[in-house]
């Protein structure tokens, strides 16, 4: 009798490499996409938090903080509309208040003015920040509380703060 031989290869075939090869091009373009989604996401953020209207917020909430703790707590007048908030304080090494600082909105610039009280003043303005659209002041007792808003048309920030006047 003849013997057959019944051959055994080991491997796999055409149909089993198509299949893995498919999958893995699925998994592969999926990764791709969120490694590309995360990538736009992070550029948007850092652009965003870099931009000069997030650097302008933080500029002014500074500002705002450390002027309003060295201002007293006795005087404390919000103009008109709550558009402006004007403080005194003691200049330096003075017994009495002889100063005062105001912030106010003037067009779309948030300046801020220094000056003498007697007789009133003014020794300084600066602007501290532009692109500003809204900008209230709000008093509760020593605390006077900031809502400023800027948009310079592409971003918008919205700034809200408050600081105790501790003199």
């Amino acid at each position: 009798m003849a013997e057959k031989k019944q051959l055994f290869q080991s491997g796999f075939t055409l149909v089993e490499l198509m299949v893995s090869m498919t999958v893995m091009i699925i998994v592969s373009l999926a990764v791709g996409a969120v490694i590309v989604d995360g990538q736009n996401g992070w550029s948007t953020m850092y652009d965003k938090i870099h931009s000069d209207i997030f650097t302008d917020g933080y500029v002014v909430r500074k500002k705002f903080d450390s002027l309003m703790r060295r201002a007293s707590g006795e005087k404390i007048y919000i103009g008109d509309q709550n558009q402006s908030v004007e403080v005194y304080y003691y200049s330096d090494g003075s017994a009495t208040i002889d100063r005062y600082m105001r912030f106010y909105q003037s067009n779309e610039n948030m300046v801020l003015e220094y000056g003498l009280l007697s007789p009133k003043s003014v020794l300084n303005r600066e602007i501290i920040c532009g692109d500003v659209s809204k900008c209230a002041f709000h008093q509760v007792g020593r605390s006077v509380q900031l809502i400023l808003v800027l948009d310079n048309g592409t971003q918008k920030n919205t700034v809200i703060t408050s600081a105790i006047a501790h003199n």
